[in-house]
């Protein structure tokens, strides 16, 4: 059994695949991202993640923000940056991005796909911002190469202690009886970075959840991301109040400077 940081953040990232048999019942694909969700908040709460940002971009500087969606990382620091770059697989979070910064008087530019397959593509910036992705990533290695070949200053990284799946665990328990993984967390990404030459900087905080913010939206999200058919509607209303989704989380920002 290997001991790489690399391998067990492989394998323990594929131990979270849904069963066949439970995924072939789903409804609506669970892994979807609606890009409503992803819209700005009236006003971006100043977070240690963009504060660690803000603070390595120089005046009328350039921001990437990889897996943009909205593009609250970008956002969050622009000014000083004066332009950002957005980087997405679904085509209406960069539309949604675009839209954003035009708002802004923002100078962007958007790509659409997966980081690191279109990096060559993709300029350089002062600060590449990459928020809520890294437990999407199976390959971390050649994803954390790319964005230290495409950042001038730093590299800021905000991902949630544990898996962001890990509240819907008891979920999974009530409605399949199936036993969810409990890793790979933030302390085994540093254990990565490491691994990979990187020193990095961590700081842990808590975070309001902005999804699922009325009853309905609960519900159905749930059913989602359970896999869950429309029938079961009433069962997931009664075990969200036996279980509420919660309104807050630990998260952590993990940056480093290029040197």
């Amino acid at each position: 059994m290997s001991n790489s940081a690399v391998e067990k953040w492989r394998s323990d990232l594929a131990s979270w695949a849904i069963p066949d048999e439970i995924l072939a019942q789903a409804e609506v694909p669970p892994w979807f991202h609606p890009a409503a969700l992803f819209a700005l908040p009236e006003q971006i709460w100043d977070s240690p993640s963009h504060q660690r940002a803000r603070e390595a971009m120089p005046d009328g500087g350039t921001v990437l923000d990889i897996g943009c969606g909205g593009g609250i990382a970008a956002f969050a620091i622009a000014p000083p940056a004066a332009k950002v770059i957005g980087v997405d697989h679904q085509l209406e979070m960069l539309e949604m991005f675009q839209t954003n910064a035009i708002d802004r008087n923002l100078e962007v530019e958007t790509f659409q796909g997966f980081w690191p397959a279109i990096a060559e593509s993709v300029p350089q910036a002062d600060v590449v911002t990459v928020h809520h992705v890294v437990y999407n990533v199976g390959d971390i290695k050649p994803f954390i190469e790319a964005l230290i070949s495409h950042a001038r200053k730093r590299v800021v990284l905000e991902l949630p202690l544990v898996h962001p799946m890990t509240p819907r665990s008891k979920g999974w328990k009530h409605f399949w009886n199936l036993e969810r993984p409990t890793s790979p967390t933030a302390d085994d990404f540093l254990e990565v970075l490491k691994e990979v030459g990187i020193k990095a900087n961590i700081e842990k905080f808590t975070g309001r959840i902005l999804l699922d913010e009325g009853e309905d939206d609960r519900v159905e999200y749930t059913r989602m991301r359970l896999c869950l058919p429309e029938s079961r509607r009433d069962e997931i209303v009664e075990f969200l109040k036996m279980d509420p989704s919660p309104t807050s989380r630990e998260l952590a920002v993990v940056w480093w400077d290029i040197v």
